[in-house]
């Protein structure tokens, strides 16, 4: 892979996210990958939710989806879908999303690999005392190849999204909080939403323990502002200048609001139906 300093400055924003403005996660997420394009600037965005299990576009074929989401909110998690494949995946006051979009030029075009890569060893030097790999981590929630795990249990996973002219890598990283019980309403889910039907589509088997917070792989208490904090000097590690202020100034101006408020439509049309 290239060299992990692909950037001198980074942009950094951070929102927490109200059950109202919920779809914003992702309406804001499609929104920031056009202005790193057009801007050509690296780009940190921090966020969280209140108690959410955010579907994929497969876990709409769930069978009976309708009770499978009743049983969800039976157990005080709102829902909604996003706009990319994927399964399900539980976010709520102990987790912490990061997306970090990086310019896609001639000079400068990361593979899938190489985007992966970019977040696995962010969370490296995040938490240098964690052997963080990454595999599949069978029977976790949402299981990809670029789980992120610390001795066989899953911490994190990662997704990507990319335009012509920038690409987005993006990880929950469950931090703190009752992991077992994120574990047990995913597998819940599925098997209200199988119901004894079969499962064509290969969605998990989701078994609970799989999966650990990074406080318990650490043994020590932690919170989210901590680990903001170290990831943030992790780059600053790098001589990478952060830059918080340009961020939240750009996401406030005319064009990127009339974005946001495009891919926002988009979130929320994507909704029906569910």
């Amino acid at each position: 892979m290239k060299k992990q300093t692909l950037f001198s400055s980074l942009q950094v924003i951070d929102t927490p996210l109200t059950s109202d403005n919920k779809l914003a996660a992702f309406g804001m997420t499609n929104a920031l990958l056009d202005l790193c394009g057009d801007t050509d600037q690296a780009l940190l965005h921090f966020w969280t939710l209140p108690p959410t299990l955010i579907l994929g576009l497969k876990d709409r074929h769930l069978p009976e989806l309708p009770a499978a989401l009743k049983a969800v909110a039976s157990n005080g998690y709102d829902h909604f879908i996003r706009n990319s494949g994927g399964l399900a995946v539980v976010s709520d006051g102990g987790v912490l999303n990061v997306s970090l979009f990086i310019p896609q030029t001639a000079a400068q075009h990361l593979s899938v690999d190489d985007g992966y890569e970019l977040m696995k060893q962010l969370l490296r030097q995040t938490f240098p005392s964690l052997s963080i790999e990454n595999h599949e981590v069978a029977h976790s929630y949402c299981p990809g190849d670029y789980d992120l795990s610390v001795n066989g249990k899953k911490i994190a996973g990662i997704s990507q999204r990319r335009s012509t002219k920038a690409l987005v890598v993006m990880a929950y990283i469950s931090i703190l909080g009752d992991q077992v019980f994120r574990g047990s309403l995913v597998r819940e889910f599925y098997d209200t939403g199988l119901a004894g039907h079969t499962n064509e589509l290969g969605f998990p088997e989701v078994w609970p323990d799989t999966m650990i917070n990074v406080a318990d792989a650490l043994h020590q208490p932690l919170t989210l502002d901590e680990v903001k904090g170290a990831m943030l000097a992790a780059y600053q590690a790098q001589d990478i200048q952060l830059d918080r202020d340009t961020l939240m100034t750009s996401t406030q101006s005319p064009a990127f609001q009339r974005t946001y408020n495009k891919e926002l439509a988009k979130m929320q049309k994507r909704q029906l139906g569910i």
